[in-house]
C-alpha cells in the first residue's frame, strides 16, 4: 500500500472536515434582517443628539515641586509622546531698539546648538531619534515642542531640556538668520496683503506698542548674541513655565522625570510685567489709503473691539454671536451673501470681533474686490453693520449660528494634545475651566433683542476706520454704472498714506 505525505493527508483530511461542516452551516442560515428604510432626501435624515462632556481639568492638572505646572492627557493608541513648553515671554520683554529680539532667541533657542552639541550635532542626534523638536515666539509668549516616539522619550527629553537650559546661540547660525531676515525685510512690500496688515494694526495700535511694531535694519543690526544669551536669561526662567504632555505616558512616570530634568532650572534674571502693558494709542476715525498697483483693492473697516476678564459675562457670549452672523460665520453671513452670493463683488468677505484678553482686541470687516468696486462693496457692508445694529437678527439666523458654535464646540478637545494645550494656555493667562464647561450653556442662552443690544452698543459706526490698498485712479470713482463712489465715505475725506522704506518702515520721500 502506497503511503501519502503527511502533509497532504493532513491538508485532505481539514478540506474534507470543512466541507462536511459547510453544509448544515449554510442550510442554518438566518433571514436576512430588514435594513431601515433611506429616506428620500437628506433633510429627512435623523441623527441622534451630540453627547460631548469637557474633560476635567482638575485631574489633568499637576504641579511639580518646584512649582511648574504640567498638564498630562495620556493617549494609547500610537507610540507617540508631544510636550509644549510655554513662557511668559516675548515681544513684551523687549528692551527699546531692539525689536525682534524674541523671536530671533527663540529660533537661535533651536537652531544654534547647546554648550555640549554644535547646531550640526544637535540636528543630527534629533533627526537619530525622530524627534521633532521646535520654538517660536509672539508677544506675550515663547513656545517650544517635542514629538518624540516612545521607545525615544528619555533621550528626546534629555535633547530638549538640554537646549532649554543650556543654548549655544551659536554665532554662524545667529547671522545666516539675520541674513534672511534681512532679505524679507526687502521683500515686505511686494505683497499687499502685508501692507494691509501691517498698516492696519499701526492705524489700531500705533507703530510702538509690542503688539503692532515691527523689526527695521537697525533693529536687527543692534542685535548680537550677547543679547539672545541675555534675554533667554532674564526670561525663560522655570516660574514663567507652564507645561503640556500628551500621549503615550503613564503620568506618573512622566511628571518624575520632569521634575528630575526641571530640578535647578534658574529663575529668570527679573520678573515679568504680569499681565502685559495694553498700546495707549488714540485711534483716529477716517479713510486711509496706501498706493499699489493691483486689480483688486483690500478693504478692512472697523474699530477696536472689546476687553473681557469676566467670561461669565452674557454679553460676551451674545457680542460672539452677534459678529458670526455679520460676517463670522462664513457662507451663512450676511456680509458674504450679500457681497458675495448677491452681488458677486468679492470671492470672500467677512467680520471677525476681537475679545482681548490683555487688551482690546480689534474689530474688523474685510474683503477684496475689484477696484472700481471697492466703493460699492464697503457700502454694502456699512449698511449691513447698520442693519445689525437696529434689528434683531430672523429666528433662523439665530438657529444657525448658535447651532454651529455648540456643533463645533467638540473639536476644541479632539485630540489629547489638544486638550493638553487647551488647558495649560488656561493656565498661562489666568483662564477659569469654568468658561469650557459653560461655553455651550452661555451660547444657547443668546437671545435675538441680546444680539441687537450687544451690536448697538459694541458696533460704533462714529469710530471707523477704514483702509483701502489699490489703485486709487480706479477705486476712487466707484463703478461704471454709478451705484457708489469713494466720496460717498467719510464725507469724501480720504488721507493717502505715503508708501514705507522696507528697511526702515518710515515713509519714503
Amino acid at each position: 500500500m502506497s503511503r501519502r505525505p503527511t502533509a497532504v493527508v493532513t491538508l485532505a483530511l481539514a478540506l474534507a472536515a470543512g466541507a462536511a461542516l459547510a453544509a448544515p452551516v449554510l442550510a442554518a442560515k438566518p433571514a436576512k434582517a430588514k435594513s431601515p428604510a433611506i429616506p428620500a432626501r437628506p433633510e429627512a435624515l435623523t441623527f441622534g443628539a451630540l453627547r460631548f462632556e469637557v474633560p476635567e481639568a482638575a485631574r489633568l492638572r499637576h504641579e511639580l515641586p518646584g512649582g511648574v505646572v504640567v498638564y498630562v492627557v495620556e493617549d494609547h493608541a500610537l507610540p507617540l509622546v508631544k510636550l509644549q513648553a510655554t513662557f511668559r515671554t516675548g515681544a513684551f520683554r523687549e528692551p527699546a531698539g531692539k525689536t525682534g529680539l524674541a523671536a530671533l532667541t527663540a529660533s537661535l533657542l533651536r537652531k544654534g546648538g547647546t554648550r555640549g552639541l554644535t547646531p550640526e550635532e544637535f540636528d543630527e542626534k534629533a533627526d537619530f531619534l525622530a524627534a521633532q523638536i521646535g520654538s517660536t515666539a509672539a508677544d506675550v509668549r515663547a513656545t517650544a515642542t517635542l514629538d518624540v516616539i516612545t521607545p525615544a522619550l528619555g533621550e528626546g527629553l534629555d535633547l530638549f531640556f538640554e537646549m532649554l537650559r543650556e543654548p549655544r546661540f551659536d554665532e554662524r547660525r545667529l547671522e545666516i538668520e539675520k541674513g534672511i531676515l534681512l532679505e524679507q525685510m526687502k521683500q515686505r512690500n511686494d505683497d499687499a496683503g502685508a501692507i494691509v496688515a501691517r498698516e492696519w494694526t499701526f492705524l489700531m495700535r500705533g507703530e510702538t506698542h509690542f503688539a503692532s511694531r515691527q523689526m527695521t535694519r537697525a533693529d536687527l543690526e543692534a542685535i548680537g548674541r550677547d543679547d539672545l544669551v541675555a534675554f533667554h536669561r532674564d526670561t525663560y526662567g522655570a516660574e514663567n513655565l507652564v507645561l503640556a504632555v500628551s500621549g503615550d505616558v503613564d503620568t506618573a512616570s512622566i511628571l518624575a522625570d520632569l521634575g528630575r530634568r526641571l530640578a535647578g532650572f534658574r529663575a529668570a534674571g527679573a520678573p515679568p510685567a504680569w499681565p502685559p502693558a495694553g498700546p495707549e494709542h488714540t485711534l483716529q476715525p477716517g479713510l486711509y489709503h496706501v498706493e499699489k498697483e493691483i486689480p483688486q483693492g483690500k478693504v478692512r473697516i472697523g474699530h477696536l473691539g472689546s476687553q473681557w476678564r469676566d467670561w461669565s459675562d452674557p454679553e460676551m457670549y451674545a457680542l460672539m454671536v452677534a459678529n458670526d452672523i455679520l460676517g463670522g460665520g462664513g457662507f451663512t453671513s450676511r456680509l458674504t451673501q450679500r457681497i458675495r452670493s448677491d452681488e458677486g463683488l468679492a470671492y470672500g468677505a467677512g467680520s471677525g470681533y476681537g475679545i482681548g484678553t490683555f487688551w482690546p482686541g480689534i474689530f474688523q470687516m474685510g474683503f477684496d474686490s475689484k477696484n472700481p468696486t471697492v466703493a460699492y462693496a464697503s457700502v454694502i457692508a456699512l449698511e449691513e453693520l447698520d442693519r445689525i445694529r437696529r434689528e434683531p437678527p430672523t429666528a433662523e439666523e439665530l438657529r444657525v449660528s448658535k447651532a454651529s458654535f455648540v456643533d463645533t464646540f467638540p473639536r476644541s478637545f479632539e485630540s489629547p494634545t489638544q486638550i493638553a494645550r487647551t488647558f495649560a494656555n488656561d493656565q498661562v493667562i489666568g483662564r477659569a475651566p469654568d468658561y469650557w464647561v459653560r461655553y455651550r450653556e452661555r451660547i444657547g442662552a443668546v437671545t435675538a433683542e441680546q444680539v441687537r443690544t450687544v451690536a448697538e452698543k459694541y458696533l460704533r459706526p462714529d469710530e471707523l476706520v477704514m483702509l483701502v490698498v489699490g489703485k486709487w485712479e480706479e477705486i476712487g470713482p466707484g463703478d461704471a454704472d454709478g451705484r457708489a463712489s469713494m466720496q460717498q465715505l467719510f464725507g469724501g475725506r480720504v488721507e493717502h498714506l505715503p508708501p514705507r522704506d522696507p528697511l526702515t518702515l518710515q515713509p519714503a520721500r
